[in-house]
């Protein structure tokens, strides 16, 4: 849409909740944390002299995904699933850590540029509706691999030394500014 702070590509609420989960998730993090990181670089590809862009709005990708998971279960492809499961929003979450597996795998290793990114989007579609449980086991064998394995690195867990750290969010209305002289409204 024209207004980039209401565009969220008709996913509403559940589109910001999937990107809040696949941060917040310790399952999920490490993944996040290598997609986060294509998604801002520039990378060299190998045998090529030129460097690639691969960069790409990691936002407006989760979004699409988003996009993408409802698609597959207002068509059914998602039932049997959610039935053996019992749970609608975990196998939602599940399924949109998959997709988001699947693309970071083939931009990576395929060394794909944005240019690319409609075609991917689409065949990421095809496979969420065609074959969800092969998605949803690549992400399981993604989850519980060893470090290391899949030529992804997993950032190293905290140390059980220091305890469990507490996460601490600060609302913007919460934060407190120290102005110096007089106080201006910009």
């Amino acid at each position: 849409g024209a207004d980039p702070g209401t565009d969220l590509r008709g996913t509403g609420m559940l589109g910001l909740m999937q990107m809040l989960y696949f941060v917040m998730d310790s399952r999920t993090l490490p993944l996040a944390q290598e997609i986060f990181k294509l998604s801002q670089h520039e990378t060299q590809a190998p045998a090529i002299t030129l460097i690639l862009l691969q960069n790409f709005p990691f936002c407006i990708m989760s979004v699409n995904i988003t996009r993408i998971v409802i698609q597959a279960l207002r068509e059914e492809c998602l039932s049997r699933e959610c039935n053996r499961r019992q749970q609608v929003i975990a196998v939602l979450n599940d399924l949109y850590a998959a997709a988001f597996l699947q693309l970071y795998r083939v931009w990576k290793w395929q060394h794909k540029t944005l240019a690319d990114s409609g075609f991917l989007l689409k065949e990421l579609e095809l496979s969420t509706r065609k074959k969800p449980k092969q998605l949803l086991k690549s992400l399981e064998a993604y989850v519980n691999r060893s470090p290391g394995a899949d030529g992804f690195q997993q950032p190293s867990p905290p140390s059980a030394s220091g305890g469990g750290e507490e996460i601490n969010f600060t609302g913007v209305c919460d934060l407190q500014i120290e102005l110096e002289g007089e106080a201006r409204l910009i």
